[in-house]
């Protein structure tokens, strides 16, 4: 669509990571120039003004669509409540879209984005538009697939896979579960969707169960959510997933996979460790984890700027497909509903819930 040497993209949203979404494409992806940021906020703005002295700032996301004739990608990073109308209007524009996860709470919005996007391929077929699971740009987690890939433990069999964020006694995530979808929803989210790419993108839900407790941080289930929660996930042709999600760790972010295979097992990060140092104290030995999510991933994301800007640029095709970002909502919908009501969901081989018979 572009033949530019640099796509020129904006950034919607400057909270935690929408800057950092901002640092990445205005420092870090040598092919990208960042030209232009929004925010409702006007303090962000303020501050991203400051840190970004060239880009244009708007308080409103519609006019920055309208005076930007030049914009060429939009990153949307704003509240998760905003995406998919965001998306839409860039995806309107002809604009290549890289959404941070999920595109929406609700499968079924998420899916109006998808269409949105099919019908603008007609006019616009080199249009790129991606959902920003960051976990399959991490060194390891593709090391990790490709071994699978290779046959090196025979045949996938059990996925167990956990997301543990370190405790923020601040209320924040209090305050967001209001609109994050639950906890499977927003946290969850990276395992479902590693479950789907180390299994296959096409494999069909049988069945998903979840329970959950508020072990410190009791106001959540003012908000129908729990600060740690288990799920499991029955796929039709025999394979599993176990997740466990979790608010409340002590030393920091704990993020670990391991796929169990018929010939063996393959394993990411069970040991988390912040770099290859180890203190050695009176106490014993010890070693310091990421203290946040972004400290574990923050190469993935970097990775991601700049292959989705290639993607881009050269009509390369993308790692990833956008019905794969509606189905990961659809099974972290079914858990969090599950983990409200205590009831095992089932699902037809066509996607289609059974409903049980009231006898």
């Amino acid at each position: 669509m572009w033949s530019d040497e640099k796509l020129r993209v904006a950034v919607v949203g400057l909270g935690r990571m929408g800057i950092r979404h901002a640092r990445h494409f205005a420092h870090l992806t040598p092919r990208a120039e960042l030209i232009a940021v929004s925010s409702p906020v006007q303090s962000e703005l303020d501050a991203a003004k400051k840190e970004f002295r060239h880009v244009r700032t708007y308080l409103d996301y519609d006019e920055m669509l309208r005076k930007e004739t030049t914009l060429q990608a939009v990153v949307v990073a704003s509240a998760t409540t905003a995406h998919a109308e965001q998306c839409i209007k860039a995806i309107e524009r002809g604009l290549h879209v890289l959404c941070e996860k999920p595109i929406s709470t609700s499968p079924e919005i998420s899916q109006t984005v998808v269409d949105a996007y099919k019908k603008s391929l007609k006019k616009y077929p080199n249009q790129k538009v991606m959902c920003g699971f960051s976990r399959r740009f991490d060194a390891s987690y593709r090391d990790a697939h490709r071994r699978m890939s290779n046959g090196d433990i025979g045949v996938p069999s059990v996925f167990r896979s956990q997301t543990c964020d370190k405790l923020d006694p601040s209320g924040f995530f209090v305050a967001y579960a209001e609109f994050s979808g639950g906890i499977f929803v927003d946290c969850s989210i990276h395992d479902i969707d590693l479950a789907l790419w180390f299994f296959g993108e096409d494999i069909a839900v049988k069945s998903v169960y979840a329970v959950g407790i508020t072990a410190v941080q009791p106001d959540l289930r003012k908000h129908n959510d729990r600060d740690n929660a288990l799920g499991v996930i029955e796929f039709y042709g025999g394979k599993i997933a176990q997740l466990y999600c979790s608010r409340m760790m002590a030393a920091g972010q704990e993020d670990t996979t391991e796929i169990f295979g018929t010939k063996g097992k393959i394993a990411i990060n069970t040991q988390p460790q912040l770099n290859h140092v180890n203190l050695h104290e009176a106490t014993g030995i010890r070693r310091e984890i990421p203290e946040d999510y972004y400290a574990r991933f923050r190469e993935a994301f970097i990775t991601e700027a700049n292959e989705f800007t290639e993607a881009c640029l050269d009509n390369k095709p993308l790692p990833m497909n956008l019905d794969g970002a509606v189905k990961a909502v659809s099974i972290g919908a079914a858990l969090q509903e599950s983990l409200i009501t205590g009831k095992k969901i089932e699902f037809d081989e066509s996607g289609r819930r059974i409903e049980k018979a009231k006898l």
